[in-house]
């Protein structure tokens, strides 16, 4: 699904810019057109990437129907001319490297044959509130962590009585300064 919302902005960002589109760029197009937010795009593209780059790194295919396949080939070793000076030969070492393969509606699609398929609007309507409801249980968990935080500080600092007289000073000048600024406000009121 996070594909198909990454290939639709791609075309959307194609047929503006013209060019090229760099990975903020895509972010920015993929968030625009689901309606989620930049943050939430930008993991959900550095997750792919990460998870895509992993599995080549094993040696594993990743086949997006439609889209394509990632695979890892291997480079035989082989001599390389030096572009300076023609006449040196380089031995270029073998390696292993990644491919893309593009899937036949990708093809289409680049080609001009086949028109991109629009993007269901229910996807791009429904996500926004999952979204919402996903980042309101975080901020609600945070909140219910703050007063435990502070209680467990309590307790530590209850069982550390040195901690608890360092703390306990700076708190007895506090009360004695609010102390001396409501005595000159009672005093006028008297008048």
């Amino acid at each position: 699904m996070v594909v198909s919302h990454i290939v639709f902005a791609h075309s959307l960002v194609v047929s503006t810019l013209g060019k090229s589109m760099n990975k903020a760029e895509l972010v920015n197009v993929v968030a625009k057109a689901t309606g989620q937010s930049k943050l939430s795009v930008q993991n959900t593209v550095a997750s792919l990437l990460h998870s895509l780059t992993a599995a080549l790194a094993k040696g594993e295919r990743v086949t997006l129907v439609g889209f394509g396949t990632f695979e890892r080939r291997q480079r035989q070793a082989r001599f390389g001319v030096n572009p300076q000076n023609p006449k040196q030969k380089l031995k270029i070492e073998a390696a292993k490297v990644p491919v893309f393969r593009a899937g036949q509606e990708l093809k289409d699609i680049t080609d001009g044959k086949a028109k991109m398929p629009a993007m269901p609007k229910s996807v791009a309507a429904a996500e926004p509130k999952k979204e919402a409801k996903k980042e309101a249980k975080p901020a609600a968990k945070k909140a219910a962590a703050k007063p435990a935080k502070k209680a467990a500080a309590k307790k530590s600092a209850a069982k550390k009585p040195v901690a608890k007289k360092a703390a306990a000073k700076p708190a007895k000048k506090a009360v004695a300064k609010k102390a001396v600024a409501k005595k000159p406000v009672a005093k006028k009121k008297k008048r």
